[in-house]
C-alpha cells in the first residue's frame, strides 16, 4: 500500500515546523487528503514566497496533534506501508518533530533519480516534471484525482511525485528503489557554487582544496553530495 506525501514548512532551518500536509492514499480506492496546519512558529518570509501560505491562513487551523490530517497518518502507520516523497527523509523528520513515527518503508523520488538517471543536470521536483516530460499525463491524473495543478502545493507535489515514482518503474522495481532510498546516492557533478555542473572527479584532480573546504564549511551540504565528494576523494 502506497502513500504519496508532500510537506510544507515555516521554512529549512532545524527549528522550523510544517505547516501543510498533503496526502494521496492507494488503498483499495484512492484517497486525497490535505490540510493546512498552525505551526509553533511564524511563517518565514522565504517560505511564504515557495509555498504561498501566510501566517493569516494559518491562524485558526488545529496543531498537528489536533489535526484530522494526524489522525488518517496513525490510521496507515502500518508496516506494510510505504511513504513516497520527493527527499522523503525531510517529511519524515518534520513527522518525528510533530511526534508522529512512522513505521513504514520509503521510497524517496530524489535519491532514486539521483541515483537511476545521472545524466540530469538537475533533480528537483518541477525541474524533473518537464525534463522527463511527466507533464504530458499530469492533467489526466489531476483530474482523475481530484487536484488542482500549482507548483509547490501539497496535493499537486504529491501527484508529481507519484508521476516521478511511475516512471522510476520502468527502470527499477519497488524493492530496489527501497534499497537505493536507504542509502546515499552518488553524483557526477557539483549542483552548485563554482564548479556548477561540472564533474566531481574532474574537479578533485584540479581543486580538491576547494572541494576539502565545502565538506568543512557548507553547512547545508546534503548526504548525497557529501558522499559523492568524499567518494572521488579518496578515489584519487
Amino acid at each position: 500500500m502506497l502513500i504519496y506525501i508532500d510537506i510544507e514548512t515555516t521554512g529549512l532551518e532545524q527549528n522550523d515546523r510544517i505547516c501543510a500536509i498533503g496526502l494521496i492514499v492507494f488503498d483499495e480506492k484512492v484517497l486525497v487528503y490535505k490540510e493546512l496546519i498552525k505551526p509553533q512558529k511564524k511563517m518565514r518570509s522565504e517560505a511564504s514566497a515557495v509555498n504561498h501560505i501566510t501566517d493569516e491562513m494559518l491562524k485558526e487551523k488545529k496543531s498537528f496533534e489536533n489535526s484530522q490530517i494526524k489522525e488518517i497518518l496513525e490510521k496507515y502507520n502500518r508496516p506494510d506501508m510505504t511513504f513516497v516523497g520527493h527527499n522523503i527523509a525531510f517529511d519524515i523528520a518534520m513527522l518525528k518533530y510533530e511526534g508522529f513515527i512512522f513505521h513504514g518503508a520509503f521510497i524517496d523520488t530524489l535519491k532514486c533519480t539521483r541515483a537511476l538517471i545521472q545524466e540530469c543536470e538537475q533533480f528537483s521536483l518541477q525541474y524533473l516534471r518537464y525534463e522527463l516530460k511527466l507533464y504530458k499525463n499530469e492533467k489526466k491524473v489531476a483530474d482523475e484525482f481530484g487536484i488542482e495543478l500549482c507548483a509547490h502545493e501539497v496535493l499537486s507535489d504529491a501527484l508529481h511525485a507519484r508521476l516521478l515514482h511511475s516512471y522510476l518503474n520502468d527502470i527499477a522495481n519497488d524493492e530496489k528503489l527501497q534499497q537505493l532510498s536507504s542509502r546515499p546516492a552518488l553524483l557526477q557533478k557539483l549542483s552548485f557554487g563554482k564548479y556548477k555542473g561540472r564533474f566531481i572527479e574532474e574537479i578533485v584532480m584540479n581543486d580538491i582544496a576547494y572541494l576539502s573546504w565545502m565538506l568543512s564549511s557548507v553547512e547545508s551540504l546534503d548526504e548525497d553530495m557529501r558522499y559523492s565528494i568524499e567518494y572521488y576523494m579518496k578515489m584519487l
